[in-house]
């Protein structure tokens, strides 16, 4: 009976550094997330099931054009793209992007993959958006969706402050038709 005893001990204590082993990962390094919405149109899918680094940013701050995760609104995790960092001014003024008045090419998407337009972007200063900024504050970003004009984002939620940014989302793992890196 001894032996059975020691069996069952071992499986016990497996299962727990099993357990243990996932917290960890899932708590300090890496989670799944699930893409909820079109607001990340055509980068990001609807039901798109990812991977969120949590501890790249640990080490580094986020760079414009990261596709981030962050504690938003009523306990909820968005997830958006970071356009403008600590410091800079930003503009959107007829579809194009200003980052300190120059013109900053968004590569990541081509409207006519899913026939969206995004010429019709809204115009916006960093001075209209909540808080009223002339320069994104130390430890804070402004993020914007792909889908720019089906996106809660900066433009009526304000800056996002690092803090609240839980990781870098850069992997696609489901469906499996568009699993892929995803490329800024």
């Amino acid at each position: 009976m001894s032996k059975h005893k020691n069996e069952i001990f071992d499986w016990i204590k497996a299962l727990l550094i099993a357990f243990i082993l996932a917290f960890v990962v899932r708590t300090y390094l890496f989670s799944p997330i699930v893409v909820d919405g079109s607001s990340m149109l055509p980068t990001l899918h609807d039901r798109d099931k990812m991977i969120v680094n949590k501890f790249t940013y640990r080490f580094n701050e986020p760079e414009r054009f990261d596709i981030v995760v962050f504690h938003a609104i009523d306990q909820k995790d968005f997830i958006k793209r970071v356009i403008g960092l600590p410091g800079e001014h930003v503009k959107m003024e007829d579809g194009i992007l200003y980052i300190d008045g120059q013109a900053v090419p968004e590569t990541f998407f081509n409207s006519s993959e899913v026939g969206i337009d995004y010429s019709l972007t809204r115009d916006f200063s960093l001075e209209e958006i909540p808080g009223g900024y002339e320069e994104i504050p130390d430890d804070y970003v402004l993020v914007l969706g792909d889908n720019r004009n089906n996106s809660t984002d900066s433009r009526t939620i304000g800056l996002i402050a690092l803090d609240d940014i839980v990781g870098k989302a850069n992997l696609v793992f489901w469906p499996y038709d568009r699993i892929q890196m995803i490329k800024e």
